[in-house]
């Protein structure tokens, strides 16, 4: 394949099928040529002037009828000499004695129309436009042609281009004037009248010129009043048509070649804003304020180089008949929108929230236009304290019942929350796993001493909690609402579970927490779960969220979050998906994610190991991913479910469709993981029947003789049990921990393990993946894989966190050609997009088109 034909494969028209190198093939050679690397740009500029709807019919110099590139704007002129004056000299034909080479330009020329000329009789040319592409109705008839012509080539290949200067005696009408321009000589310029009158700029300039002027007035119909004189060369404008020029029809002008000129003497600074304002007095109790049905007042702001127009100045421009305002001694051309701005400054007002949110964000859209914000008075100030935690003089230290000294981060991040809760406001301390969330949370109790604290968090982290408390803060009160020791009390800590919440939300509800904490958060990032709801009704006096992943799948497990800690912050969770969620999550707006950051970010605290400063003393990680091959058996279970299932899937439709998918998807983890797991074998024969327990085995055995320590994670509880059973016929004891076990027994495998009495410890990864310190293990083994990476590094968080002082590495395994192959590929990007955009994992796989699923669950390469 050339490397044109690469090019035209990566066009934004699929359909259409081309091959240049048949049509010049003397032009290209081997791809490494300078000669092909300048026909590749070529074939590029060609394409994309064609894209842009620069093709006309024309007839070449030997009179045929053809498809020709035009008409060309000065900048395509420009691009095309430019091109022209690198052609290399391999790119031309080698000349022979007696011969010279051929002009660089005009052989481009000729090579651009002949990609021009060869898209449209492209069978495939219709399919791709959606219509008839780059055709009359009617098939032209040669003579109809020919009468084109000359029009159509002064048009292709230009030796004068037009502009428009306007020009004013303030504050009489505007008058526009066509200015001639020489191409080969930009500083030639003379005005039409001249031109006509004189002559100049070659013999066809005012033809070329007449042309330009029909071309630019189907951009803008007024201009069609040059074409009805001798002389195209000035006419009046009148107050709807310079309206029309300041509002966007001089922009559409210049995208037609065709640039307007404003006076110097007019002032085009004015520009708009949306300015906040609120009462002069702050509010006494900002946490109701903000709960509350209080409106602040919400107004455009018109400025004149940046100095806001005062209300007698609105309204002299509110009252403006026409677009040139004579204000502070200069005339200003504005546009019909500023003066609608002008008319309706007062906006509907907004919300307390609303107003906090734009001010953060420092933008906000009206009516569909994205505009900036300013913010005045205490709503100001109370920006300014919320967007910079580390400033002013109600900075906090730790306090003096913590048990330990808080690493410069960890003072950062309890000075954010302090500051936070104390304006009432919610936060998310997002912190990676192992950088001390709970010990920054034990310290913002012991710093509010505003009642008893309550933590909502999964059973497994239950005795964590209690031991960093008596750890950290000894004297502190601790409980458990959990199980048969259901005790509330009035200071210190109450901990529970999600579940004992869910079931108990009657009587937690009717306690008065100084602050409630809902540690692994994402555990309600589903705000329409029963659990969701329970918390929601727990009465607080400071809502904190604590979690390692904001975002595991989506944004609105984002919202979901949020709301919970500042309700009404992001709005209803439709209004959050059609305003944030879709552009961010679709890439269709990559600016939308800066100011969506902007708005999240005082509410939420993301800290990552690798960021600097952050946890220096951590040893290094690597991590690998490991491919296996599938056993003979493996295979042969492979391609049968995949055959059946495809079978299945093509005959099905709707849910019934996507639950096959999720089906075989499944199935297929599980033959690379082991037959026997797939088989749900009673008493399976184990060894040799896949390469992953091979490689597991392999693994095993070098990292115990080294001394060293593994943690082994898998999506299955069976597959698990069956790595137990292998592992004990070695003789090796490993530990299995997995949802059903209690967590007294948690705890005991936990001490066991860090202890150094089991190298191994089995985990399933959706019970153990949070809240375990197992800094024994210097190796972390992903046995198949999750459909999101911020799990797995969660899971791998388990070793590599505050306290490990080996370097840490991660085996991940990869059944080779498999869908976990192609998965593995997907992950990679994802991982790179983690907290910013995550498509919907294994579900979104349920909406491939069959063959897309065919390709991805194809097997390749292992035979």
């Amino acid at each position: 394949m050339t490397v044109v034909d690469r090019d035209l494969q990566r066009v934004r028209m699929p359909a259409i099928r081309l091959s240049v190198a048949e049509a010049i093939p003397h032009l290209l050679r081997a791809a490494d040529d300078p000669a092909a690397a300048f026909w590749s740009a070529a074939t590029r500029l060609a394409l994309k002037l064609v894209a842009a709807g620069r093709i006309l019919p024309g007839v070449t110099a030997g009179g045929y009828d053809a498809w020709r590139v035009g008409p060309l704007t000065s900048a395509d002129i420009d691009l095309i000499r430019r091109l022209a004056a690198a052609m290399p000299p391999e790119a031309r034909a080698t000349p022979t004695a007696g011969t010279s080479l051929p002009a660089a330009e005009d052989l481009l020329r000729a090579y651009v129309d002949a990609v021009a000329d060869t898209m449209p009789r492209s069978p495939a040319a219709p399919l791709a436009a959606g219509q008839r592409a780059y055709a009359a109705t009617e098939p032209l008839r040669l003579p109809e042609l020919h009468g084109w012509s000359e029009e159509i080539s002064a048009t292709l290949d230009p030796d004068v281009r037009v502009s428009l200067r306007l020009e004013a005696a303030m504050p009489g009408p505007f008058r526009a004037v066509v200015q001639v321009h020489s191409v080969t000589d930009p500083t030639l310029v003379v005005d039409a009248a001249e031109l006509w009158t004189n002559g100049g700029l070659g013999p066809r300039a005012t033809v070329e010129a007449t042309v330009a002027l029909r071309r630019a007035a189907r951009v803008w119909p007024p201009l069609e009043r040059l074409l009805q004189v001798a002389v195209p060369d000035e006419f009046v404008l009148g107050d709807d048509e310079l309206s029309e020029l300041a509002g966007g029809a001089a922009a559409a002008l210049a995208e037609a070649g065709v640039d307007v000129h404003w006076p110097r003497e007019l002032v085009r600074e004015l520009s708009a804003r949306t300015i906040i304002g609120p009462s002069e007095d702050a509010p006494s109790d900002l946490a109701g304020f903000l709960g509350g049905d209080e409106l602040l007042t919400f107004r455009w702001q018109l400025a004149a180089g940046g100095d806001p127009l005062t209300e007698a100045e609105l309204d002299q421009l509110a009252e403006a008949q026409r677009p040139v305002v004579r204000l502070r001694d200069r005339w200003m051309l504005v546009s019909p929108d500023l003066i609608r701005k002008a008319r309706e400054r007062d906006l509907k007002p907004l919300s307390a929230l609303d107003a906090l949110g734009a001010a953060l964000g420092g933008s906000t859209d009206i009516d569909g236009e994205h505009v900036d914000v300013v913010t005045t008075g205490w709503l100001e100030a109370l920006r300014r304290r919320i967007a910079d935690p580390d400033s002013g003089a109600d900075l906090v230290d730790a306090p003096a019942g913590l048990a330990a000294n808080l690493r410069d981060y960890q003072l950062r991040g309890l000075r954010w929350l302090a500051r936070m809760t104390s304006l009432g406001l919610g936060a998310c301390l997002a912190d990676d796993m192992g950088l001390g969330k709970t010990i920054t949370l034990i310290a913002l109790h012991l710093h509010r001493q505003t009642g008893p604290t309550l933590v909502v968090c999964p059973a497994s982290l239950l005795g964590n909690w209690q031991r960093e408390i008596a750890r950290f803060a000894p004297g502190v009160a601790v409980r458990r609402f959990h199980g048969t020791e259901r005790a509330l009390d009035d200071n210190g800590f109450v901990l529970t579970t999600y579940g004992t919440m869910r079931r108990d939300t009657a009587t937690l509800a009717g306690h008065r927490w100084g602050m409630v904490v809902a540690d692994e958060a994402q555990h309600v990032k589903n705000p329409s779960s029963q659990t969701a709801k329970a918390l929601r009704t727990i009465r607080h006096g400071a809502r904190v969220a604590l979690t390692g992943t904001p975002v595991e799948n989506n944004l609105s497990e984002l919202w979901a979050i949020l709301d919970w800690t500042t309700p009404g912050l992001l709005g209803s969770l439709g209004a959050f998906r059609s305003r944030w969620a879709s552009a961010i999550e679709s890439g269709e707006d990559p600016v939308a994610a800066q100011r969506f950051a902007r708005l999240v970010r005082p509410f939420l605290l993301r800290r990552k190991k690798s960021d600097p400063g952050i946890a220096p003393e951590l040893p290094a990680k690597t991590e690998t991913d490991r491919p296996v091959p599938l056993s003979r058996e493996q295979i042969t279970l492979y391609e049968a479910v995949v055959r059946e299932s495809m079978a299945q899937i093509r005959a099905s439709s709707a849910i019934a469709r996507r639950g096959l998918i999720l089906k075989l998807l499944t199935g297929l983890k599980q033959i690379c993981n082991h037959p026997a797991q797939y088989l749900r074998e009673d008493d399976p024969v184990l060894a040799g029947r896949s390469g992953k327990l091979e490689l597991l085995d392999e693994l095993v055995d070098t990292i115990t003789a080294g001394d060293g320590a593994m943690l082994v994670f898998t999506q299955y509880v069976a597959m698990a049990r069956l790595l137990d059973r292998h592992l004990t016929d070695r003789g090796l004891s490993p530990l299995l921990l997995h949802g059903g076990t209690p967590v007294a027994q948690r705890d005991e495998m936990v001490r066991r393990f860090q202890a150094g009495e089991a190298p191994v410890f089995l985990l399933s990864l959706k019970a153990a993946g949070t809240g375990l310190n197992l800094t024994r293990a210097d190796h972390v083994v992903h046995y198949d894989r999750w459909w999101n990476p911020a799990v797995e590094e969660q899971a791998t968080d388990r070793a590599y966190r505050i306290g490990q002082t080996k370097p840490v590495q991660v085996h991940r395994l990869i059944a080779e050609g498999t869908v976990e192959d192609r998965i593995s590929a997907l992950l990679q990007s994802k991982r790179q997009l983690a907290d910013a955009v995550l498509s919907s994992g294994e579900t979104a796989l349920t909406e491939l088109s069959d063959r897309e699923l065919a390709d991805l669950v194809e097997l390749r390469g292992s035979r």
